[in-house]
């Protein structure tokens, strides 16, 4: 993490396209590192850092699912506008966080 950065939540998940990992969010951005687990031995080990967002570049918040509940953002990427959909535990928690995050970085 950089000078002055602070980690907010951070939650083992899934994304719907990137699979397993953990989501991290900080005062200054999403994070979000692969991970791989073996059964055999119940280890898990961290991988690559595959998305790393600014919340500058967060664009919409939202969350949904019934009982696949999902904290979903859509950012700016060097592709254009891409959609992420994380499955986490208290989606409504994470979203509040992020949005918080998001005001708090503009009000900087």
């Amino acid at each position: 993490m950089d000078e002055g950065e602070k980690r907010i939540r951070q939650e083992d998940c899934s994304e719907d396209n990137l699979g397993p990992g953990i989501l991290t969010l900080t005062n200054k951005r999403l994070a979000f590192d692969k991970t791989k687990a073996r059964i055999m031995d119940f280890s898990k080990h961290m991988g690559d850092t595959v998305l790393d967002i600014p919340l500058n570049d967060v664009t919409k918040t939202w969350k949904e699912g019934m009982l696949m509940k999902k904290v979903c953002f859509t950012a700016k990427t060097k592709e254009g506008e891409t959609t992420y959909k994380f499955g986490v535990f208290y989606s409504k928690n994470w979203l509040k966080s992020i949005d918080e995050a998001i005001q708090n970085n503009k009000d900087q």
